[in-house]
């Protein structure tokens, strides 16, 4: 199944930002996770990632970031392979990988402020970023993605005293914060409502639309995927079933990808 699917075709003349080839991931010896998967990911607009728990969605994500190891496999991150870099290489190429969390991930005694600021701290000197001393572009930078994002209010609020969506609002601006090259999102809808998952989708829409940052985002909604998205992957036992434009995305693709038909109902 993994080899039945081609990777998309990167623009003529043009290198793709990322690239993933023959990626596989075991957790425990001869039970892969994720299945030789190759893809070359749209440089622009929102590519969402389906298909049912398990199947491999988030570890897909956190390897390209090297949050999870991979087992066999080549990441190519503007050419270079992130599965092979150590040190201060792989830390000045993460930091060009912005990552939104399912559970925000924020310190929740800071403010929200300090929340969006530690998106810079990859960019300090040490003592700065001990300090936590922010050069004034980056203040000014924090301030207008807290406009962005609707929070500029809340900018000296805990982030514990925030509910949910405004949590997953100051994670996004952290993420911004770090000026990406890609922008990844592990299911950042998932612990939220409907009207607040259609707010955080419009919001990481508008994000590429207006900074021209490529979103890859895990969601488990089919029908988000399809209204925000400009390019579908779904995933079933750890290998790519469909890999295309929401449009083409058919109920015999989601058959496949989610098992039958009984989930529809």
């Amino acid at each position: 199944m993994a080899g039945s699917v081609q990777p998309a075709a990167a623009a003529p003349g043009t290198p793709a930002t990322l690239e993933v080839r023959g990626l596989t991931k075991e957790y425990r010896r001869g039970t892969p996770v994720l299945r030789g998967i190759s893809l070359v990911f749209p440089d622009r607009g929102i590519t969402a990632v389906i298909g049912p728990s398990g199947t491999g969605k988030s570890t897909l994500i956190r390897c390209i970031n090297r949050l999870v190891e991979p087992t066999a496999g080549a990441i190519l991150f503007h050419g270079a392979d992130m599965a092979r870099l150590s040190g201060r290489a792989l830390r000045e190429h993460r930091r060009r990988i912005g990552m939104v969390f399912q559970e925000y991930n924020l310190v929740e005694r800071l403010t929200v402020m300090e929340n969006v600021l530690s998106g810079r701290l990859g960019y300090l000197s040490s003592w700065q970023a001990f300090l936590r001393r922010y050069p004034p572009q980056d203040i000014a930078m924090a301030w207008e993605l807290l406009d962005t994002v609707g929070l500029a209010q809340y900018a000296n609020r805990r982030a514990d005293a925030l509910s949910g969506g405004q949590r997953q609002r100051v994670g996004i601006a952290r993420a911004v914060m770090q000026q990406p090259d890609i922008l990844l999102a592990d299911e950042p809808t998932s612990s939220l409502d409907p009207k607040t998952s259609v707010e955080i989708m419009e919001l990481l829409a508008g994000i590429t639309d207006t900074r021209h940052i490529p979103v890859i985002v895990n969601i488990h909604n089919v029908p988000l995927a399809k209204r925000f998205a400009s390019h579908v992957i779904g995933m079933a036992g750890g290998a790519i079933v469909y890999n295309g434009p929401p449009g083409g995305l058919t109920d015999d693709h989601l058959n496949q990808i989610y098992g039958g038909e009984d989930w529809q109902e």
